[in-house]
């Protein structure tokens, strides 16, 4: 890719222009500063305005610092339709504006708009931080009050628009800009014309290419630049639809495949000059539009084209002007006027500009009234307009003749035209698309008095067109006679993939299906880890995690596997085990593993980890792994870095050694891996890679297979981690006057901070960071408050939230605070969070420059008291524990965890403290699971049971039952512990029954509980729940009454000693409701009590679905 463009030779500037490659921001001839005066030398002509109170107050006396006539420009009306305008010289580049107050008076302006053109008629405001945005103007009359333009402006004309003046005088103004001079080259085209530009091909093709130029038009569509290399692979740059695209194009001819790569702007047709620039190094592309920078990677020509290329949009040539078309440095718009450029058609070296003038509508009570001039029986109207809103009303007038009254308006995108007489609908008409430019024309029959506007461009009423700056008009709220349309989309604020739609007045971010939340799509609505869900009382499952927030990694599903520890499992292509056998001419197979996770996830998934690990298992017959002790390496594999590792799981890092070599337990001693043997017998080398920074294991490569007689098989498990070192990261904050300080938080358009706290404290400043005038503040104000505050230059806004409930109670505490350019929202916990809307085209960055202080302020006044955790700005987590290890009066961690998360133990779980974090102990519930909240009974129905038969102590064991259980019964027991819940209807009823080999039994019923044994319980055999006991004398004779069978339902039998809790749960959750009515047998022994209990081991032999009762 690197020389996919080296070697072109075509560059063509069109009507079929095209553009070639990246993105440069090209400045104009700049002198070493740029701040000359530009006013002061003007002639009186120069100067003009909208009126002047007199003579003396005319608009050739606005020059700073000077007194002549009386003293400044004043007009004859002091409201917001005036304005006063300069005519520079020429066209030139303007870096600053100055003003003053009328010299000796009480008239000076406190705020204004400023604007530019180039021809002024075409007019466009002044933007800061992509709103209008009014400039704060003078509080005297002889102060000047300068600002530094942030984004230099190239024009010839600028214009002030007073907008508040002194309440005690009149609007009074002198000024002065201040620049240098601009060094313009334009070329105008007439949509049939183009230049062809060939670079010197004795010229070394540079690894950087650089094309940038500015453009205007009023067309939305047309091709500007293309770039053709020998080969034929071309670059194209075209307008279409007012947004310019950069395409790549596959081959010559009309069957060529066009690859779109990237588009930028939006609504470029407005005849006002725009920059574009592309920049390519080696394949590397930055594309730049205006102030918005895309970049990209230049995608690979070879083999055959993909699906769903698209041709060409545009079929039109270019009309309208280019300005400084620069390729590496060349001017070729200087090579054309010295006929060094080939030349087609009608080019001329001048930029030829439209007189129409637009119309703007500030609000929806605004319009026109224009006189009508009436032509005869019929007219027709044209006129075009452009508007974000779906709805608003563009024409309406009185026919002659009493008619009606005619309504050209907007619905639902479309233009509807209606005629209504006395109350009736007499036409109705729609037509278009949801389009933002539309062009209209329509005849009808003659009409009288005015016509009413709203949002129109140019107006024609058959062969009289209005020019809308000349006329006289009526308008009761703001209209403006130049255009400026807020794009809103472009660039769009909507971040991770969040779908802009905008209005007239604002924009909306659909961020559905992105995984994001908020006003800008800007907040994850997942969580970070495993081991935050599990701590919101989640259990096992398949969740989507977003390891790093609000941040650029998008979120992954994965399974999540909840116990005492929340693992994270990360799959891959091939987690089974793989059988290899010899293949001739094969000495090595390679394996590659394709993660179901991206690079960057896993990356900070592992960062994240307390600990993780991947099985790594080798089974071998006559097929050696590692060639220990002295040998090369057969095998390897290769890890995160793409760095081959030649240890082996279990091992520790550049040991080339396998797990029993590091244990020193190898079958052969000499060896360091059981495979290293070379044995013909069948080995394995199996163990956990644990080393965090080397893992996953991205690819394998094994050898030694191509020996007659080599068998090998291999398993890479799936990527396992638990812990999430930024969720415990926690600080205590002991003394109110200690804090923690960080770096400057950037923030600038959107800024999310969430964390965890617990206090006894009832207010307290949780963090703080300052600029000049810039703050952002996160505190508890009183004991049921939390307050965030912030300002960007608009004057400090204030979030708050009030709970119910006291939030100084010692137990966690959740902050979720957000600002971006559309609002501020602030959430606590679960209760009802509260938004606080952003000002209208106020100032939208947040500029902050000193340090960030956590648990305190700058003026280390209101410290916090108590601990502060997992504090997270714009998804990365600070370090508390670091910096709180080496600050006074901050301790690192902070214990207590089960004041805040005790309640998600269920069921009587107990709440047991760790470290980082809790665990819940079931040992006293008739539940298990990470929560206790899995239910381990079973439902017995009428002549059901379980046994669980124990192994025979060995001086008894004659038949070993294969279905006994792997706990010894040669034990005595002096006591035990034993303990059950249940649930049935029916008393009085057998709940559990344990037998000896030596005849000793103990029941437990219903009403009743008894133990036969007074001193010792030996060799225990069986432990029945449920049995019938139908004539079971010994049993009946100590209850006195014939006991029934069990129903209803039992929990979970907890023997301590025993320890056979696990096994019993894992059984009867595995069974539950599946036990069946037992069929009577046909025979029983007579001699032994247990016999209803079967105990002949053999009966045991044979287990399936379809018996009537279930062994353990």
């Amino acid at each position: 890719m690197s020389k996919t463009f080296r070697n072109k030779h075509t560059v063509h500037f069109v009507q079929n222009g095209f553009l070639q490659m990246l993105l440069k921001e090209v400045s104009s001839a700049h002198q070493e500063s740029c701040d000359s005066p530009l006013v002061s030398a003007l002639p009186q002509s120069a100067f003009t305005s909208s009126s002047e109170l007199s003579n003396s107050h005319g608009p050739g006396f606005a020059k700073l610092n000077r007194r002549d006539g009386a003293g400044g420009w004043s007009p004859l009306d002091s409201n917001k339709y005036q304005w006063l305008e300069i005519k520079l010289e020429q066209r030139t580049e303007i870096t600053a504006i100055a003003t003053q107050g009328r010299y000796g008076s009480s008239d000076w302006v406190t705020r204004y708009f400023l604007m530019f053109s180039d021809t002024g008629h075409n007019w466009r405001p002044y933007r800061q931080e992509d709103s209008i945005g009014a400039f704060s103007g003078n509080s005297n009359a002889d102060s000047v009050v300068m600002y530094k333009l942030q984004q230099p402006v190239i024009a010839q004309y600028v214009r002030i628009l007073p907008l508040d003046w002194n309440p005690n005088g009149r609007i009074g103004l002198r000024l002065e800009a201040y620049g240098c001079q601009y060094k313009s080259d334009v070329v105008g085209f007439d949509g049939s014309a183009h230049l062809l530009f060939r670079p010197d091909p004795s010229v070394t093709p540079a690894n950087r290419d650089v094309l940038s130029m500015n453009f205007k038009t009023l067309l939305n569509s047309g091709t500007l630049v293309h770039m053709e290399e020998r080969s034929g692979h071309t670059l194209t740059l075209e307008l279409f639809r007012g947004k310019l695209l950069l395409q790549l194009r596959k081959g010559r001819g009309s069957s060529a495949d066009f690859h779109p790569l990237v588009s930028l702007g939006s609504l470029l047709d407005d005849q006002h000059w725009h920059h574009v620039s592309v920049e390519r190094v080696r394949g590397l592309v930055n594309f730049t539009v205006d102030k918005n920078t895309q970049q990209f990677q230049l995608p690979d020509f070879g083999g055959t084209s993909a699906a769903g290329l698209q041709k060409s949009h545009s079929r039109r040539n270019f009309h309208g002007c280019l300005e400084n078309v620069l390729y590496n440095d060349i001017s070729v718009i200087e090579r054309a006027e010295e006929k060094q450029v080939s030349i087609t058609g009608n080019v001329s070296f001048t930029c030829t500009e439209s007189i129409d003038v637009p119309v703007t509508f500030a609000s929806p009570g605004s319009f026109l009234a224009l006189p009508w001039v009436s032509g005869g029986e019929s007219v027709s109207v044209a006129l075009q307009f452009r508007t974000w809103n779906k709805a608003g009303l563009l024409m309406t007038f009185d026919l002659q003749h009493n008619a009606g009254t005619l309504w050209l308006y907007l619905s639902e995108a479309r233009v509807r035209l209606q005629i209504h007489k006395t109350g009736r609908l007499m036409t109705d008409i729609t037509a278009g698309s949801a389009h933002a430019l539309w062009d209209i024309i329509f005849s009808l029959f003659d009409s009288k008095s005015k016509i009413h506007l709203s949002c129109v461009s140019r107006v024609k009423q058959s062969q009289h067109q209005w020019h809308l700056s000349n006329i006289k008009y009526d308008f009761p709220c703001p209209v403006f006679f130049f255009f400026f349309f807020f794009i809103r989309c472009s660039p769009s604020r909507c971040e991770h993939g969040g779908r802009c739609s905008q209005s007239w007045s604002t924009f909306h971010c659909n961020c559905s299906a992105t995984g994001y939340g908020g006003a800008t799509c800007h907040s994850s609505i997942y969580e970070a880890s495993c081991e935050a869900y599990k701590h919101k009382g989640n259990t096992s499952g398949f969740y989507y995690i977003d390891v790093d927030g609000s941040g650029p990694i998008k979120p992954q599903l994965i399974y999540c596997n909840i116990s005492d520890k929340a693992w994270m499992v990360i799959q891959h292509n091939n987690t089974e085990l793989t059988k290899l056998k010899v293949s001739s001419g094969i000495n090595q197979h390679l394996a590659h593993f394709n993660y179901s996770a991206d690079v960057e996830q896993i990356q900070a998934i592992i960062t994240q980890a307390e600990y993780c690990e991947q099985e790594l298992s080798y089974h071998c017959k006559k097929s050696r792994l590692l060639n220990t002790p002295d040998g090369a390496p057969f095998s390897w594999w290769v890890g995160q870095s793409g760095e081959a590792h030649m240890y082996w799981g279990g091992a520790v890092p550049g040991s080339q050694q396998c797990a029993c070599g590091l244990q020193e337990n190898c079958v052969h001693p000499e060896h360091f891996c059981n495979c290293d043997a070379d044995s013909k017998e069948w080995s394995n080398d199996s163990g956990l890679l644990s080393h965090k920074e080397h893992l996953p294991v991205r690819a394998l490569t094994v050898g030694d297979i191509n020996r007659s007689g080599s068998e090998a098989a291999y398993r890479v498990g799936p990527l396992q981690c638990y812990g999430d070192n930024s969720f415990w990261n926690a600080a205590y904050f002991n003394k109110e006057t200690s804090y923690l300080h960080f770096p400057t938080f950037h923030g600038e358009l959107s800024a999310d901070i969430s964390f965890l706290f617990k206090t006894s404290s009832s207010s307290g400043v949780f963090l703080e960071n300052l600029g000049i005038k810039d703050f952002i503040r996160i505190e508890l104000s009183s004991p049921t408050q939390v307050l965030f505050s912030f300002d960007v230059g608009n004057g400090p806004l204030e979030v708050k939230v009030e709970t119910p409930s006291a939030l100084n109670d010692e137990r966690w505490h959740h902050v979720r605070a957000e600002r971006n350019v559309k609002e501020a929202s602030l959430y606590v916990d679960h209760h009802p969070g509260a938004v606080q809307k952003a000002p209208a085209d106020g100032h939208i960055h947040l500029q902050l420059n000193s340090q960030l202080f956590v648990g305190g302020t700058a003026s280390r006044q209101k410290g916090f008291l108590g601990c502060i955790r997992s504090l997270k700005l714009n998804g990365k987590t600070l370090d508390l524990e670091e910096r709180a290890e080496i600050t006074p009066g901050v301790t690192p961690g902070c214990p207590g965890h089960c004041s805040s998360y005790g309640d998600l133990c269920q069921n009587h779980g107990s709440c047991v403290e760790a470290h980082s974090g809790f665990t819940c102990d079931c040992s006293l519930s008739p539940f298990t699971g990470t929560f206790c909240h899995k239910d381990v009974s079973a439902f017995f129905k009428p002549g059901t049971s379980v046994t669980y038969t124990f192994k025979e102590p060995y001086e008894l064991n004659r038949n070993v039952s294969a279905q006994s259980s792997s706990i010894y019964s040669d034990l005595t027991l002096k006591g035990e512990n034993v303990s059950l819940s249940f649930r049935t209807s029916q008393a009085p009823a057998l709940l559990l029954y344990v037998s000896s080999y030596y005849r000793e039994f103990l029941a437990h019923a219903q009403e009743y509980f008894n133990l036969t044994s007074d001193t010792e319980f030996n060799a225990i055999k069986s432990i029945v729940l449920g049995k019938r006991l139908d004539l079971l004398s010994r049993v009946s004779s100590l209850f006195r009454v014939s006991l029934c069978c069990f129903s209803g339902v039992i929990a979970v039998v907890i023997f301590v000693s025993l320890a056979a809790l696990a096994v019993m749960a894992r059984f009867l959750y595995r069974r539950k409701e599946t036990f069946q009515p037992q069929e009577p047998k046909a025979g029983k022994t007579d001699d032994s009590p247990e016999t209803p209990f079967n105990t002949d081991p053999n009966s045991q032999s044979i287990i399936s679905d379809n018996q009537k009762e279930y062994f353990i």
